[in-house]
């Protein structure tokens, strides 16, 4: 409240596990401007959509709960945006790495949520070359990727770290080499899909909030962008932007990550 009364504009809500919200206090009621409301995800996102900021949810891990949100995000209350940390989709890999292994059934709420809300970006991270990765393993994390046609992704090369479990697994490690030539392969697939994606944006009018001003064209971001790890929106304007001003920009043409338009 503190932050919307004081003029800012987007607000990013980051932790952890932000789809965990409450649980460790088993979801207790506490007071809210004379109302009862539950410590969860789901009523943390209707309030503060209701505080007249951009709210855009990082580190969401796709519990079934998390489906209760994507109509708020078709409602505009929260940007249609979940910033999801997958990881892999071999449930080889899932299970090595302690994680649940139903990337099949995820595809399907992917969907459900599209369905829900078309609008809807998915950004995430993935982890290639970790310890018993196979070639299958990777073929599967490609094909996985090309039906889920995520918009914002990056991917990490795995990297041993002093203390972690995943030393203990006694699993063979994958070369250098290979874990190199494995990012390159899923960072080209990822780079056709997004460009599909950011290339069908052209023709359309959308808002933007607005980070940097200019002399005669501004940069700022797409609600369907984080800002420092997704994609940018060049805005070119007659009259002076400020950053913080969201505006309405009739984007012209796309190259790979980034939109290029005229504000209205």
């Amino acid at each position: 409240e503190k932050l919307a009364k004081a003029g800012v504009k987007e607000l990013l809500v980051i932790s952890q596990d932000t789809s965990a919200y409450g649980l460790d206090i088993k979801y207790a009621p506490s007071m809210f401007k004379d109302r009862e409301i539950r410590t969860r995800f789901f009523e943390l996102a209707r309030e503060l959509g209701q505080m007249g900021m951009w709210v855009r949810l990082h580190y969401v891990y796709p519990y079934p709960h998390v489906d209760e949100v994507i109509p708020l995000m078709q409602e505009g209350l929260v940007l249609p945006y979940l910033d999801i940390p997958f990881q892999h989709a071999s449930p080889n890999v899932l299970k090595a790495m302690k994680r649940p292994a139903h990337q099949d059934r995820t595809l399907d709420r992917i969907r459900k949520w599209r369905e829900i809300c078309p609008d809807l970006a998915i950004r995430s991270t993935f982890i290639v070359g970790f310890p018993g990765e196979t070639e299958e393993d990777m073929q599967i994390l490609l094909d996985w990727l090309k039906e889920a046609r995520l918009e914002r992704v990056g991917a990490f090369k795995y990297e041993p770290v002093k203390g972690a479990p995943a030393n203990d697994l006694g699993l063979a490690l994958v070369p250098e080499e290979e874990k190199e030539a494995r990012w390159h392969r899923f960072m080209k697939a990822q780079a056709e899909i997004s460009a599909r994606i950011v290339k069908g944006r052209v023709g359309k009018r959308i808002p933007v909030i607005i980070d940097e001003a200019g002399p005669t064209v501004a940069k700022g971001r797409s609600k369907w962008d984080a800002p420092e790890i997704d994609g940018n929106v060049y805005v070119a304007s007659r009259r002076p932007l400020r950053p913080g001003d969201i505006v309405t920009v009739k984007i012209e043409r796309a190259d790979a990550y980034d939109l290029h338009g005229i504000a209205v």
